[in-house]
This record gives structure tokens, C-alpha cells and sequence, in this order.
């Protein structure tokens, strides 16, 4: 890889470049200027103007599609605007290129990190920009150095080690490897825009992120905030600006508004009945594990009933993907026993947990749920082709049929099924994950983590599906780390810690305060009633 940097772009060369700056946005910022931005007939962006001043944190919102993530990569030289322009200064710039924004000055995190597997942290960090050694080698002493002395600086110097290799990384560390690399190089930081860094971190890692943005802050960069979680935002930004539907329909002081404020300008309307529900649950028990043990839960005991929305709450690390995917047949299953609908599972086998009508959308829906390369009725039919198989063929206007018909239900908002996954909005996503097992008309249902990374309009339309799956008979466990979001879906919430349950409260009983008690209890026996 080469180490060679690209020149800093010069806002003058530009022919746009001349002229008085627009007095809409500040001379000691960065900032888009009237963005209009097409992708054949759709319009992303519809004449967006909006300023991110250095030394304040401005949180972008808005649900997904609302054009979010096309205005950052303007900002990032991934998309050229059809109209308007990017101004660094006052002045119109014209970035080309990735490399372009970056000599500029413009660095950001993305969602969804871009990590070398077989090379160590430093080297993913300095990629493109590693210290000359002898010959044709990079000085791997010098890497170390350096990289260890970023991890110190960033004050994450206790949760990296610099020598692992990228296929070592948990997701919050490939997040931290990201932010990392966005803040070293030759080229001062300007802005620095982080797309949802903590869906993926730790309470102590998030704790981190949060002090190096306030020290970006004081240091007079211009930080852009771009997250789904309410509480974040109100703890980080200044000001808030909302887009919806392409279009900057507010810019909010953080401390002149509120929640409901701001989820009224997202979608255009009051969510806050959003979790009200009928208990709709049957004496009819369909999901019944005794005594799981795998070499991460232990001696787990539950049951889920027909018509039963069970909650599984924990910090991370307790063991509840862990579990699901036990119950899967993804993980191999020591002992114990699992039996659904009356049916004794053969444990360690996804196909027969499949076929006797258990369906898990996992948390990583991307890595391991979706094909992202493959169409919507690619992803949602391949559950369900050994039902639209005649002879060895499979029927094609069946299986568009089907498609059709759950993404309608879902409200799928897509050109059309044959719409690559990779493209659609995270909300988007998680509805055609859904479709997958409602095609495959499920007894059980496992969600981990359904509303990771999903903003709060999408996040209603999930809640009313997994209503809609109670209301059907299907039997439901959800796993989520956000406790209002388990308190409002639940009929009953289990609760467990390191890899096993603590305990398990009614819904009329069950408090955020509750949850947690449970969740950091230090005596992790097994709670009278857990496993009822």
C-alpha cells in the first residue's frame, strides 16, 4: 500500500470557488449549501442547508431513507451532489473523492466497519499510511509506537490491544479500530461525523467515545452525531437537526426541546402509543428448554406460550445471544433439552430447529441473516423453496408472489423485490429478515436485538409486527438491551447473568430498576421462579 497522501484540496482552484459565501452558513464551519441530490428518479435529498460549526456537536436524526446517510456521504466525497455544494470555511469546495474530503479535513466513522481480517489493529489503522522500514517493509516497531500512542491519547488504551489481528475483533472493537484510524494522519480533523458508533459498544467503551467527543469538542472540531438513541443525544449535542423524507425540516436547540418534540418532526406524528397491546397469550405451551447448558449458559430453564411475547434482558456478555442461538441449533448444546410444540428437538441440527417451525433473526443481521448482494425476494424465499420447488425447479411466480405479499405486508419500502438488500435503509432490512420467517409461518420466533440501529418511525412498525405475530398464536422471545423497549413488548421479562438466569418478572411487576437489580446481582443463583 502506498503511503502517499492526497494534496489538501484548495477552495479557490474551485470554479465554484468565487464569489461571496453564502451568509446561511458561518465562516468558521463546515457545511452544505442548497444539496439536492438524484439517483435516477428518486430524490434523496431535496435542498438541504445546514451548517455543522466548529467546537459543537450536532446530531443529525431522522428515520431511515429520511437521507442521512446520502448527506454524509456528500460530505465524505462518496456521492457528487446534483445540486448545491459542500463549503469548508465559507468557502464551496468541490470534493471529488473520498481521498479529497479527507485532505479537506472531513473524516467519519461508519456503522459498518471496514476491517482487514489478517493484519494486525496498528496496520488496519495506518492502512495506506504505514512507517517505511528497510527495503520493501514497514518499520513494525515505529506501527506499534505510534498506534499504542493514539490508544493513550484517545483513552482507549485499556480496551485494544494493538497486536490483534482484524478477524480477532469483536464488533466494538472493529467500531473502535474506525474511530481510531479517523483521527490520525497528517491532516487535522475538521468535522468528524460518527454514524451510530455505539450500537455496538460496551457501557465503559460508550463512556470513552463519549469523553474523546467532548475533547473533539473543546478542541474546536465540529463533530456530526448520527444515532437512533434519545438518551445520547440529549447527553452529547448542542443542537439538534432533523430530516425527513430528503428535506431539513427543523434545527433545534438540544436544550429547548424534548423526545416527543423531536419524534413529532421525524415522522409527522405522536408515537406514543407505540407499545400499547392486548396480553393475547394461550394456556398452550409451544417452546419448552429444560436445563441448557452449552459452554455459555448454564442449566437454562424457560417456557413461552402460544400468543406470548417473553422479554430476555442482560447486560452484555450474560449469554443471551448466546442462547438463541442454542436454541437455534447454531451452537453446540452439552445438555439438557429443548422441545417445541410438544416435538423433542435433536439438538446442534438448524434444519430440523427450521423444520419444526423455530425461525431466529439474529443481531447481526447483516453478517448473518441477509445476503446483501442478493435481491428482496432472494433473501425472503430462502427459507421457504423447498415449498415452491416443483421437481428441482422452483416456481418462479410463486416465489414472486410470496415475496410480494410480505413486503407488502411489512410495508417494504423498496423499488421493487428485486431490489438489492445492501441498498435498503436498517429498518428496511429487519422487515425483509421478518418476512423470511413469517413465509415460513414460525411456532417460534426469536428476535435479537430487532431495533438495533433503527430509527423510531421503523422501530413502531417492528412493535406492530411483533403484535400482530402474538396475536397470530406465534410464541415470541425477544432479546433487547434497551429495557423500555422490553418493558412496553413484554408479557413476562427473563433476566439473565453470566450465562445464567436471575430471575424473571411479570409484566405488571417488571421496572427498568427491577430489570437491572437483576441484571448485576452479585449473587447470580437461580431466583425462586426462574424457571417456571
Amino acid at each position: 500500500m502506498s503511503s502517499t497522501r492526497s494534496p489538501a484540496p484548495d477552495p479557490r482552484s474551485s470554479p465554484e470557488g468565487r464569489g461571496d459565501p453564502p451568509s446561511s452558513v458561518g465562516v468558521h464551519s463546515v457545511g452544505v449549501q442548497g444539496i439536492v441530490k438524484r439517483f435516477g428518479a428518486v430524490q434523496a435529498l431535496g435542498g438541504v442547508t445546514l451548517d455543522f460549526p466548529r467546537g459543537q456537536v450536532t446530531a443529525l436524526m431522522g428515520e431511515n431513507g429520511a437521507g442521512k446517510s446520502t448527506l454524509l456521504k456528500i460530505l465524505t466525497g462518496d456521492h457528487r451532489p446534483t445540486e448545491g455544494h459542500v463549503l469548508i470555511d465559507g468557502l464551496r469546495v468541490d470534493l471529488d473523492s473520498p481521498a479529497r474530503a479527507r485532505a479537506a479535513g472531513i473524516r467519519i466513522i461508519p456503522q459498518e466497519p471496514e476491517i482487514i481480517p489478517h493484519v494486525s489493529v496498528a496496520e488496519n489503522v495506518y492502512a495506506g499510511a504505514l512507517p517505511r522500514g528497510r527495503g520493501r517493509l514497514f518499520d513494525r516497531r515505529e506501527l506499534l509506537r505510534r498506534v499504542e500512542a493514539d490508544l493513550e491519547r484517545l483513552g482507549f488504551a485499556d480496551v485494544l490491544d494493538p497486536r490483534l489481528l482484524g478477524s480477532q475483533l469483536t464488533p466494538a472493537q472493529r467500531q473502535l479500530v474506525e474511530i481510531i484510524r479517523a483521527l490520525t494522519g497528517e491532516t487535522a480533523a475538521k468535522v468528524i461525523a460518527f454514524d451510530e458508533p455505539t450500537s455496538s459498544l460496551s457501557e465503559h467503551e460508550v463512556d470513552a467515545l463519549f469523553a474523546l467527543i467532548r475533547r473533539l469538542r473543546a478542541e474546536g472540531i465540529a463533530v456530526v452525531y448520527v444515532s437512533h438513541r434519545m438518551q445520547e443525544i440529549f447527553q452529547l449535542a448542542d443542537r439538534i437537526a432533523v430530516l425527513r423524507d430528503g428535506t431539513l425540516v427543523g434545527v433545534e436547540e438540544a436544550g429547548r426541546t424534548d423526545e416527543a418534540g423531536l419524534v413529532r418532526l421525524m415522522v409527522g406524528r405522536d408515537l406514543s402509543t407505540m407499545f400499547v397491546r392486548q396480553r393475547v397469550a394461550t394456556e398452550r405451551l409451544v417452546l419448552d428448554v429444560r436445563n441448557v447448558t452449552t459452554d455459555d449458559v448454564h442449566d437454562i430453564t424457560l417456557k413461552v406460550h402460544s400468543g406470548e411475547v417473553v422479554g430476555l434482558a442482560g447486560l452484555i456478555g450474560a449469554g443471551r445471544s448466546e442462547l438463541a442461538l442454542a436454541l437455534a441449533g447454531d451452537l453446540p448444546v452439552h445438555s439438557g433439552s429443548i422441545t417445541l410444540d410438544g416435538t423433542r428437538l435433536r439438538l446442534g441440527s438448524p434444519r430440523e430447529a427450521i423444520g419444526a417451525g423455530l425461525g431466529l433473526a439474529p443481531e447481526e443481521r447483516k453478517a448473518q441473516a441477509l445476503f446483501p448482494h442478493r435481491s428482496i425476494r432472494d433473501n425472503t424465499s430462502l427459507v421457504v423453496l423447498d415449498r415452491l420447488r416443483r421437481f428441482r425447479f422452483v416456481r418462479r411466480k410463486a416465489e414472486r408472489e410470496l415475496t410480494q405479499h410480505y413486503a407488502d405486508r411489512l410495508r417494504v419500502r423498496a423499488p421493487s423485490i428485486e431490489h438489492e438488500v445492501r441498498k435498503l435503509s436498517g429498518g428496511n432490512q429487519q422487515k425483509v429478515v421478518l418476512a423470511r420467517w413469517l413465509a415460513r409461518k414460525p411456532k417460534v420466533l426469536i428476535l435479537d436485538e430487532p431495533t438495533r440501529g433503527i430509527d423510531v418511525g421503523a422501530k413502531a412498525e417492528i412493535y406492530q409486527i411483533i403484535a400482530a405475530l402474538a396475536a397470530d398464536g406465534v410464541a415470541v422471545l425477544v432479546i433487547s438491551s434497551e429495557l423500555p423497549e422490553l418493558l412496553g413488548l413484554s408479557d413476562r421479562v427473563i433476566v439473565m447473568q453470566a450465562g445464567r438466569i436471575t430471575g424473571e418478572l411479570d409484566r405488571d411487576e417488571a421496572t427498568e430498576e427491577a430489570l437491572l437489580a437483576l441484571a448485576m446481582a452479585d449473587d447470580i443463583t437461580p431466583a425462586p421462579g426462574a424457571s417456571s
